[in-house]
């Protein structure tokens, strides 16, 4: 009997070895499985490397606000996030009724971000063109709409009534390029302007832009020059066009807003270029007609320096250099946001107490620097397939223009006498022969293809148009 209860046992056993090895088998899966997946979470090196250069490049930013930002400091959050702070005990003297607090004394940005909106800019094209409401989806019938005041209704039905409004100030195609100029003076109206005696250095620039109904007179030629070629306005400007413009045939208007009534009679009437801005909205970092100036010189030159906007310490008014103090924009916020984008490599800022010391624009972020910042962004936020395909990784549509086919000059049938005659066409005829050769080697380098936004303060949309011809743009 005990050998039949030995072999009764038998299969137990076996049962319990089988569980064993089943159990080990699944530890030891268990284990080359964790190994597996682990080692597939580790850090891509490429991911690592980017990293590193956009930490060395926020280290550059730090240094160049603590050399610069007169008492700002840039604290470092991670490879992209910065916060700029001001000292304590700055006089924060703006009240936000709405939420009932002050001005704020740190502001928090995405530094990838914020690199990847402004280096965009230097590819851009600011003015809106019949080429690019010919290519954008429903162009014509949806967006013309939104340019045009006082419509009355929401689409353009009726085609033929909003090229009417719109012909008026519409090239075919864009009359201005990236690197066009060398350099550019971008002229605010702060009051601090009557500090500094900055006339003679903005006039030596290539070309200068100005805000609204800012005045250029001898008057205040020692602080603001006299120099004058382009001039961003909003529509309640228009009434005072004509006294402003006074003696200044040539200067360009750029028209901020929308196409109106008051604006279209004015044009008719007057022989200067004008033409309506196309760029985004900015809703952070500092507002106004001043950072859209901002936003248009990018688009057309290499260095963009800019006088009067309010940057030192000791703020406590809003002033224009031609007018009395007003409420008006968040100084502090302004302040950080162009300290920000001066250590990006954007802009250069002067201001009086700048004027006190020589100016070193060593300690700014080198152009390769933020070049290779750039890049890294992009692959980072935009992953490495958009952004192989470079300066077109975002072109969310595309069209095409024959370059050689000039298209109908901006302009109505109504137009006085003054304006048919005189020389307000010569930026949309001018030859690409004519250009200078930093531009020209820019449009070749682009494919022969012009970047527009689409709409709002997104870096992923935009329409891009490839010109069949470059030869005779």
């Amino acid at each position: 009997m005990r050998p039949q209860k030995s072999i009764s046992r038998l299969p137990p056993v076996l049962h319990l070895g089988c569980i064993a090895a089943f159990f080990f088998f699944v530890f030891f899966f268990f284990i080359q499985s964790s190994s597996f997946f682990s080692g597939s979470k580790k850090s891509d090196p490429n991911t690592e490397g980017d990293k590193r250069t956009l930490s060395q490049f926020q280290s550059a930013v730090q240094q160049c606000v603590a050399n610069r930002g007169l008492g700002l400091t840039a604290l470092i959050t991670d490879h992209c996030k910065m916060t700029l702070k001001f000292p304590e005990g700055t006089n924060s003297t703006w009240y936000n009724a709405q939420f009932k607090i002050f001005e704020p004394l740190e502001y928090h940005y995405d530094i990838c971000d914020t690199l990847m909106l402004w280096e965009q800019y230097r590819n851009m094209t600011t003015v809106l063109t019949r080429e690019y409401l010919d290519t954008r989806p429903d162009g014509w019938f949806d967006y013309a709409a939104k340019r045009i005041s006082q419509l009355g209704a929401e689409k353009c039905y009726n085609r033929s009534l909003c090229e009417e409004n719109l012909n008026v100030i519409l090239p075919a195609r864009p009359p201005f390029h990236p690197r066009q100029f060398k350099t550019c003076a971008v002229v605010g109206n702060s009051g601090d302007l009557l500090k500094t005696k900055f006339g003679k250095e903005i006039d030596g620039h290539d070309a200068v832009i100005r805000d609204n109904e800012a005045p250029v007179t001898q008057k205040y030629a020692p602080h603001v020059g006299l120099k004058r070629d382009f001039r961003l306005v909003v529509r309640g400007a228009a009434a005072n066009m004509v006294k402003i413009l006074e003696g200044s045939d040539d200067e360009v208007l750029i028209i901020k807003s929308m196409a109106h009534r008051d604006f279209n009679a004015l044009i008719k009437t007057i022989p200067n270029p004008v033409y309506l801005f196309q760029g985004i909205v900015l809703r952070r970092g500092a507002k106004g007609t001043g950072m859209k100036s901002i936003e248009l010189a990018l688009s057309m030159c290499e260095i963009v320096d800019i006088y009067g906007f309010t940057v030192d310490p000791g703020y406590t008014e809003w002033t224009r250099y031609f007018s009395t103090p007003r409420k008006g924009h968040n100084p502090l916020q302004g302040r950080a946001y162009y300290q920000l984008l001066e250590c990006l490599g954007v802009i250069r800022i002067h201001s009086p107490m700048r004027a006190q010391r020589k100016q070193d624009w060593s300690n700014v972020p080198s152009r390769e620097m933020v070049s290779r910042a750039h890049a890294a962004a992009m692959r980072l936020k935009l992953g490495e397939e958009i952004a192989g395909l470079g300066q077109f990784g975002k072109c969310k549509v595309w069209g095409s223009a024959d370059a050689a086919n000039n298209g109908p000059i901006s302009g109505s049938p109504d137009m006085s006498d003054v304006r048919k005659y005189s020389n307000y066409s010569k930026w949309e005829t001018m030859p690409f022969q004519s250009l200078r050769r930093e531009a020209r080697d820019h449009y070749a380098q682009m494919e022969d293809v012009s970047l527009y936004k689409m709409d709002g303060n997104k870096l992923d949309d935009l329409v891009c148009v490839r010109h069949k011809s470059a030869s005779s743009v």
